[in-house]
């Protein structure tokens, strides 16, 4: 690892032309130890042993063209002067909502295909996508890219992080805040809480791992989002990704709600084989 006036070099190898950036490889680490860690806790569940490597053969590129549509869209001003920079995805802009809305629908459409348990499946994997999300923000870090707004030196250094996160967050001279770690640290917080959770007998039923992510990721997005600079904006008055995590929000809370009032009650995640909770919906 090549160090730049005290930044990190964000291209991991370059040998000529050819460039192989950090963001790639920590991206692909993460989703790699999601779909393994999803898979170990799938067979547990007694689904078969390809359904979740199938699922994201589907989910993941599509997750990908989620993510970008997303960012283009709310930046369609930009892209309609200059479309051929519209697939330059290299050059930065994609969304994570996004890449979580494409994602979600792909997983709905395969759950009806494989005639899968929609909300078996979302649990399975809902806390290894956070784990991911968790991991994926050190891509920004190696970009420095979605950080928060100026601060000191010695604010950074209040917060004890270690020096090379400090250099890191110095950008053309200016000090920032990294929120980057602020929704790592969140997410990995939230992966272990809800594992634990989703461990435990008489805790969570069947659907509610997967609430429990929507509204763990959408109150720390809320926050961090207002701390950064990269916004999508809705004119100049509102943030995109502030709004959808309040609609999450209150939505999950709602579908938890709704859910909790069915009779005979929903089993929970730990009750049982992946048999007997076949057909269950998310939204019963």
């Amino acid at each position: 690892m090549k160090l730049m006036l005290g930044t990190i070099d964000p291209h991991a190898i370059e040998i000529n032309s050819f460039i192989i950036h950090w963001y790639g490889v920590i991206i692909a680490a993460a989703m790699y130890l999601a779909i393994h860690l999803s898979t170990r806790e799938a067979n547990k569940k007694g689904l078969k042993e390809d359904t979740v490597v199938d699922m994201a053969l589907w989910a993941i590129p599509i997750g990908f063209i989620g993510a970008r549509l997303y960012y283009v869209l709310f930046e369609l001003d930009y892209y309609l002067q200059k479309p051929a920079e519209i697939l330059a995805i290299w050059n930065g802009g994609i969304a994570i909502y996004g890449g979580l809305i494409a994602g979600g629908l792909t997983l709905y459409w395969y759950a009806k295909k494989k005639e899968i348990s929609l909300a078996l499946l979302l649990d399975v994997l809902a806390p290894n996508v956070l784990l991911a999300q968790s991991i994926g923000r050190w891509g920004n870090f190696m970009n420095q890219e979605a950080h928060g707004g100026p601060v000191s030196r010695p604010f950074l250094e209040k917060l004890y992080l270690p020096e090379f996160i400090i250099d890191q967050m110095n950008i053309n001279g200016t000090y920032y805040h990294p929120t980057f770690l602020y929704e790592s640290l969140w997410s990995l917080l939230g992966f272990v809480i809800i594992v634990i959770l989703r461990n435990r007998k008489k805790i969570l039923r069947q659907g509610e791992v997967a609430l429990s992510y929507v509204l763990w990721y959408s109150v720390g997005r809320f926050f961090i989002e207002g701390m950064r600079t990269d916004s999508l904006w809705i004119g100049d008055f509102m943030r995109i990704s502030q709004v959808l995590s309040l609609i999450l929000f209150v939505g999950g809370i709602l579908i938890w709600y709704l859910r909790r009032q069915d009779y005979p009650p929903i089993p929970y995640y730990t009750d049982g084989e992946s048999s007997k909770i076949k057909g269950i919906k998310l939204n019963q």
